[in-house]
């Protein structure tokens, strides 16, 4: 077996009712000036109330950054970094979904005396040292990011760029599912798919694949794919926002050590130049990259098609096996309601073309991909999506 190295948060408290331990994760870290890092959406839904009573409750005087919009720009990083040197912060709390969270950990980084220029660290290993503790409080069950050690900001008007260090990883993930209860049925449906990419392109990587991210990658499909419809139709359901949460939080563990490929590199484009959310933009291109994906990656997806227990049919081919995984996520996705079509969400037949020269820039990912994807492969995979 090969070597391989896998990392997540030193400290993770999962379960309902567990946002209670929070000011005792902030005294265990030595911290006492928190600040929030958050969006408007956040704020207007009530959730930030449980948060700010439990810190207020054990004296402690919060700070709070709500201008966090869905792929976040460096500007609005930036203030945030300079809110938090303004408030004195000492402990960086994101909390909300993947960009909220993503902007916190840079947020964390970059707010100390003698941090690096913001520019300086996109890239894979670039953040020299750690930053602020930071504890994470997701909010959706989708980007897994909690456990990772991505941050994704846009750069520009449209492009995105990663920062990927072991410097974010969070001191501590805190995931309490009372705090998804109020996440809208199409909110619900576009990030559980995003989770179930995560889990099928860290299965299927080129990079980091170890057993230890099969191990997650497979038990978080398990927790997606029976649970997301029940999370969808009934939101207060706990034992479905449970499992969704746990099996997003599984799904990031793995695809941080097992990184994703061609899904995310497709849909990079569709947040940046149209701003569709992350979670959308993954389950509009995920069938059609994994159609392409078949010809190098059948044996594997079979090998989560047999995870799942799926139906078998009269071919037991791999090949076939693997069809039998795209027809049932496929399915999936049309059960929950979520748009299949670029067309459905208003994105012109010609927009292929720019899309698929802004997917080729995405090389980080398309290097971890099991098939080689060329500029025509992707207009393709665009042009099957639309």
């Amino acid at each position: 077996m090969k070597n391989f190295i896998f990392q997540t948060v030193p400290v993770l408290h999962f379960g309902e009712g567990c946002l209670a331990e929070l000011p005792g994760q902030i005294a265990a870290l030595r911290a006492s000036r928190p600040m929030i890092v958050t969006d408007k959406g956040i704020v207007n839904a009530g959730l930030i109330v449980p948060v700010e009573k439990t810190l207020s409750e054990a004296g402690f005087d919060v700070a709070i950054f709500d201008s966090v919009i869905a792929d976040p720009p460096e500007a609005i990083v930036l203030q945030a970094i300079a809110a938090a040197k303004a408030a004195g912060a000492d402990i960086v709390i994101g909390l909300g979904g993947g960009s909220s969270l993503d902007t916190a950990k840079v947020v964390a980084a970059l707010a100390v005396d003698g941090a690096q220029p913001l520019a300086d660290i996109y890239g894979i290993g670039l953040l020299e040292r750690k930053g602020l503790p930071t504890i994470l409080i997701p909010t959706t069950s989708g980007t897994g990011s909690e456990v990772t050690a991505i941050s994704i900001l846009t750069t520009g008007e449209t492009t995105k760029a990663g920062i990927i260090s072991p410097h974010l990883v969070a001191d501590v993930a805190l995931l309490d599912p009372a705090l998804t209860l109020g996440l809208p049925a199409n909110v619900t449906a576009a990030t559980g798919i995003d989770a179930m990419v995560h889990a099928i392109e860290s299965y299927t990587s080129r990079n980091g694949k170890n057993p230890v991210s099969d191990m997650l990658a497979i038990e978080a499909l398990k927790l997606l794919t029976s649970h997301i419809e029940t999370a969808c139709s009934d939101g207060s359901n706990m034992v479905a926002r449970e499992a969704m949460l746990r099996g997003s939080m599984l799904a990031g563990q793995a695809f941080a050590n097992s990184p994703v490929g061609a899904i995310h590199a497709l849909a990079y484009p569709l947040g940046g130049i149209y701003h569709i959310p992350h979670g959308l933009s993954n389950a509009l291109v995920m069938p059609y990259v994994m159609q392409f994906n078949l010809e190098a990656a059948a044996p594997l997806y079979a090998e989560l098609a047999d995870a799942l227990d799926l139906p078998r049919g009269s071919e037991n081919s791999s090949e076939a096996r693997a069809q039998q995984l795209i027809d049932f996520l496929e399915g999936l996705a049309v059960k929950v309601k979520a748009p299949r079509k670029l067309r459905e969400i208003g994105i012109a037949k010609d927009a292929t073309i720019e899309l698929a020269e802004a997917a080729m820039l995405q090389t980080r990912l398309l290097d971890n991909n099991p098939r080689e994807v060329t500029l025509a492969d992707a207009q393709r995979i665009y042009d099957a999506a639309w």
